[in-house]
Formats: structure tokens, sequence, C-alpha cells
């Protein structure tokens, strides 16, 4: 919605450059834009979103006037521990953008990039503190989307400690199954 210049776009980047947090009210208008698009009518995957139960209920109220309905809403559930895990083994190169992990993909020499030879980093949003954080806010705000769409019937739990391949099987047959 920001690079394609749309109204709402426009509101996000205004607020995104000033260094603010974007309201629910814009996220939600650049999801109602996104979904009334001709290639997401067949279907769509939103991925982070909703990240809050007000997100949610105005996201209902927009698929409610569309006249969509939801199949599914999928939580693949890590232990926070392996989170932090993940997250903070995860190294990028400078200089192409390769990404890496020290542990499920390391590169052949420590800190540098197989692809180009590119000097490898880790961002700060992926340092041991700044996960927790994200973690804390995750339970304060988003953990009550669970309670929420477990009411509604639609929320399908996948175990995310699996291979990537298994968790993409379980998602597929819980979607094949709620259709």
């Amino acid at each position: 919605a920001v690079k394609s210049g749309t109204p709402v776009g426009l509101k996000a980047k205004a607020v995104m450059e000033s260094g603010g947090l974007v309201s629910d009210e814009i996220v939600v208008g650049i999801v109602a834009d996104r979904i009334e698009e001709a290639d997401a009518k067949t279907g769509f995957i939103l991925d982070g979103f909703p990240r809050t139960t007000s997100q949610a209920v105005s996201l209902d109220a927009i698929l409610r006037d569309l006249g969509i309905k939801l199949d599914g809403v999928i939580n693949i559930a890590v232990p926070d521990e392996e989170l932090i895990k993940r997250t903070t083994g995860r190294q990028i190169c400078r200089s192409c953008g390769e990404t890496y992990h020290v542990t499920f993909k390391p590169p052949k020499v420590k800190n540098v990039c197989d692809k180009c030879g590119g000097e490898l980093y880790q961002r700060d949003d992926d340092k041991v503190e700044t996960v927790k954080k994200r973690l804390s806010v995750y339970a304060a705000q988003t953990k009550p989307l669970i309670d929420y769409y477990k009411n509604s019937n639609l929320y399908i739990e996948i175990d995310g400690k699996q291979s990537m391949e298994d968790v993409y099987k379980d998602i597929v047959a819980s979607l094949e199954k709620s259709k």
C-alpha cells in the first residue's frame, strides 16, 4: 500500500516516517483494500494479521460485508525457548541479503556468505533482549486472539516444533478438513 501510493498507504507512510506505530485503523484499511483486489477473489492467506482482538473484530466486519467466510485461523505453536533459539541464531549477508542460521543453515566459513563472500551480521531485532520483548508483547496483545478464534471454531493449532515439511503438511490437511 505504501509502495503503491494508495490513500491508506500514504497515511501509513507518514506515520512510519515520523517513527510512530501504524494504527489499527490504518492496518485494517490496508488489509481491507488488499482483500478486495482481483487476485484475492479465489482465496488469500493473512500472515501476521490480525495481531490484536480489536483487529480481529474489524476483520470480521470487513469479511462479513464482503460475504467472505474464513476457512480457518492457524496458530503455529512453538515454545518461547525454541523461538528464541531460532531467531537469535539468524545471520544475514550485508552484501546480498542471503540468510543463514548458526545451527540450522550455517555458512561454510563462519560469518562469511557462501554466495558472495560478504560479511554476515545479526540484525538488532534478532538479539535475545529484543526477541524476549517481542514475546512479551505477543503474550499481552496477540495471545488473546487464541481464545477469540477458539470461540469461533476457526482455530487450528499446528505443532511448530516439527520439520517445515511436516508443518506444511499439517496446515494443508487441517484446511482441507475445515472446508
